[in-house]
């Protein structure tokens, strides 16, 4: 048995619920159907705002929050700068983000209230005597910013927390491993930095990064398999930092190998990725490969030891990047039905109509 409109307009005036509720439980029917019929299949949603009256509110955000953290600064002190960050960033989330359900408020409401988190934690190391090059100072500030963003989606749902929380994330298993005591600036390490041959702690911190954010992103995936809800935009966010964190430490090490072997290793590389990202449905790791693939291109066009012409590079590789784009649903539905059955395979997203 399916409601209809009028079930729920029954109910509001029967007092079983009220009308806002019926309003949102429709606009939701109207929107899933919608995007239903639209097809699924070519899109992965995101969304940064939904007009521009929310860049309106959000720049009076930013305006309010940073001028309340000036004014907190008269005290020279800063767990209260924190506290008022913190305070009115959570404040304006019961608002725009419990209430009137606004996508880029919102965003700039958690930013503010990690940031506050942020300075709060860095005031607590101070005061203890933890060494700011420590990598426990990493540590604990990732561990309170991880659960200060997890704290924060439970009470308002903000998907872009998980964002934030990878970030946290990542400065936990940078510190744990050691990876920002290894950081340098120049040219020549940093083309080395993803490599896992030197066994460096940033090539390490970012595949165990990776691969803890990517299983984040499919726990949220899988619970939202048709892309509707909040779980599927939470994914989105820790597929982007999951994408260029695997596909750098992969393609890189690959890459650096040098020569004819090398350049093998990376296209099989980037083959595999492409492979996953279709599987999986998410553009962000392939995307997250486009240098290599522009690599590959310039490599393949100085075979014949003539001289690499730029323009030439750049057409060739819009030309695979816009057809991998326009034909990715075909070439999902290709995959996925030239696959075996495997374990989660009818959880994720739906490659044609009989699944």
């Amino acid at each position: 048995m399916t409601l209809t409109e009028d079930d729920l307009r029954a109910a509001a005036a029967a007092g079983i619920i009220d009308e806002s509720q019926a309003a949102r439980l429709t606009s939701l029917a109207h929107s899933r159907a919608g995007r239903l019929a639209q097809g699924l299949a070519e899109d992965e949603p995101f969304e940064l705002f939904r007009g521009f009256a929310e860049i309106f509110i959000s720049v009076g955000l930013v305006l309010l929050l940073a001028g309340a953290a000036l004014l907190a600064t008269a005290t020279q002190s800063m767990p209260v700068v924190a506290a008022v960050i913190a305070a009115c960033s959570w404040l304006g989330a019961l608002y725009f983000t419990r209430r009137r359900r606004m996508t880029l408020p919102s965003i700039v409401l958690v930013i503010g209230f990690g940031q506050a988190v942020g300075l709060l934690s860095i005031w607590v190391l101070s005061v203890i005597g933890v060494p700011d090059d420590s990598g426990l100072t990493i540590v604990f500030l990732g561990l309170i910013g991880i659960a200060a963003m997890l704290l924060h989606y439970r009470v308002f749902r903000v998907p872009f927390s998980m964002f934030l929380a990878g970030v946290y994330g990542l400065g936990v298993v940078f510190g744990i491993t050691g990876a920002v005591t290894a950081a340098d600036t120049s040219m020549q390490e940093l083309a080395d930095v993803f490599d896992l041959r030197r066994g460096g702690g940033l090539a390490i911190g970012t595949l165990v990064f990776g691969s803890l954010a990517l299983v984040a992103a499919m726990w949220f995936d899988i619970r939202d398999p048709h892309r509707l809800g909040r779980m599927a935009r939470s994914a989105f966010w820790l597929h982007l930092l999951a994408a260029p964190a695997l596909v750098n430490t992969f393609a890189m090490t690959a890459y650096n190998i040098g020569g004819s072997a090398g350049m093998a290793l990376t296209i099989g590389a980037l083959i595999l990725i492409t492979g996953f990202a279709l599987i999986i449905d998410r553009r962000s790791f392939l995307t997250a490969g486009l240098v290599y693939l522009g690599l590959v291109v310039a490599w393949a066009m100085r075979l014949g030891e003539g001289e690499l012409s730029l323009p030439l590079m750049l057409l060739v590789l819009g030309a695979i990047v816009t057809y991998l784009g326009s034909t990715w649903v075909s070439l999902r539905v290709g995959l996925m039905r030239i696959l075996p059955d495997f374990p989660g395979k009818n959880r994720l997203p739906p490659y044609s109509e009989a699944s």
